[in-house]
C-alpha cells in the first residue's frame, strides 16, 4: 500500500464544512490524490482505500461495531463473496436509528437474510443475502450514499 500525505487539519476543515452546510459528503481531487469526507449517522472512524483517505464525520455516537480498518473496495472487486448495491440510494445498517444492525462483522448469515437496507426514492428496499456464509468485511458506513454496483459486504 503506498503511503499518502494529507494534511489533517484540512480534513478537520471538510469535516467542520459539512456539518456547518449539512451536506453529507465532500470530495477533493488533486491529481492522483482525493480526498473524501462523508458524514453519516452511524459512521466509518476513519480508513485508507484505493488513492485517497476517508473519514466519517458522525452527526451522533456510533451504536454498531464497524470496521476501522477497511482495505479499498477494489482489493474484492473479484471476490466471490461481494455483494454489491443493485441501485442508487442510502445505506442503512440497522432497521431505525437506535436499533442493532441487521449484520455485524464475523456473523453467520442465512440465504436470503436482510443485510441492511437501501432508501431510494423514499423508499426502502431490504438488500438480502445471495448466499449462506460469514460476513467478513462491511464496506459501507451506515447513513452512506451508494452508487449502482458499488461494494457494500463481503461474504465468506
Amino acid at each position: 500500500m503506498s503511503s499518502i500525505n494529507f494534511d489533517p487539519d484540512q480534513l478537520r476543515r471538510l469535516a467542520a464544512i459539512l456539518t456547518e452546510t449539512s451536506l453529507t459528503e465532500i470530495e477533493i481531487v488533486e491529481g492522483e490524490n482525493r480526498i473524501r469526507v462523508v458524514r453519516a449517522p452511524a459512521g466509518v472512524t476513519m480508513f485508507a482505500g484505493g488513492q485517497g483517505v476517508v473519514a466519517g464525520a458522525p452527526a451522533a455516537p456510533a451504536s454498531s461495531p464497524v470496521a476501522a480498518a477497511v482495505p479499498a473496495a477494489d482489493d474484492f472487486s473479484k471476490h466471490p463473496g461481494l455483494v454489491k448495491s443493485p441501485m442508487v440510494g442510502v445505506a442503512y445498517l440497522s432497521p431505525e436509528p437506535g436499533a442493532p444492525p441487521f449484520v455485524t462483522l464475523g456473523q453467520a448469515v442465512t440465504s436470503g437474510q436482510t443485510l441492511l437496507l437501501i432508501e431510494a426514492m423514499k423508499t426502502f428496499n431490504q438488500l438480502k443475502a445471495p448466499k449462506a456464509g460469514t460476513i467478513a468485511r462491511i464496506l459501507v458506513a451506515a447513513g452512506a450514499p451508494v452508487e449502482y454496483g458499488e461494494p457494500l459486504l463481503v461474504i465468506e
